[in-house]
């Protein structure tokens, strides 16, 4: 079983959730179990899709996307969620595609010792990722000055804050309906 609930097939797909199924396909042509959780409501399948390519495959994204995949991975840590993890870390050090730096990233990320590898802009957005994660309530407008005077724009913290709030979203809706990564192929890039 990979969730908690049922996930219908393509077999038991209605036209309107096989029309959605196309859209949501990966890179390697199936459908994962994050998208796949949504069939028995193909709305929220649709909303979370678009939500989804927007943070984090926008070409008008300025973050690196090595970053972005870290910030992810790192959200996901913090949330424990392994499915998200497992995707967005491969999808790190595909991009990184350094071992030596991923696994010191990975070390660092892990451990939740994060300056023990990162500095300035990367660490500030970092630490910025787990403050909004864990004590969402703490946040304060000094926060956002920080990364500004790091030189962070306005739009770039946004960037941040839409993936920082995505994978929150999408950790819950995974960790709460017990999705696995049964099936998937894991990793966005595995067959580029």
């Amino acid at each position: 079983m990979s969730a908690w609930i049922k996930m219908l097939s393509n077999q038991e797909a209605s036209e309107n959730l096989t029309n959605l199924f196309d859209l949501v396909k990966t890179p390697h042509g199936t459908i994962d179990n994050v998208m796949r959780i949504h069939s028995l409501r193909p709305n929220t399948m649709k909303g979370h899709y678009t939500l989804y390519k927007s943070v984090l495959h926008d070409e008008e994204n300025c973050i690196p996307t090595w970053l972005q995949e870290t910030i992810s991975s790192y959200v996901s840590i913090l949330n424990d969620c392994e499915y998200s993890f497992a995707n967005h870390w491969k999808n790190a050090e595909y991009l990184i595609n350094d071992k030596n730096k991923s696994d010191l990233i990975l070390k660092a990320l892990k451990k939740k010792k994060i300056e023990s590898f990162f500095s300035g802009k990367e660490l500030a957005l970092l630490n910025y990722a787990e403050k909004l994660t864990l004590y969402p309530k703490k946040m304060v407008k000094s926060d956002v000055d920080n990364l500004k005077n790091l030189g962070l724009q306005d739009g770039e913290i946004l960037e941040a804050n839409q993936i920082i709030c995505y994978f929150n979203y999408v950790n819950r809706t995974i960790n709460g309906l017990g999705v696995t990564t049964k099936g998937d192929k894991v990793g966005y890039y595995n067959s580029i």
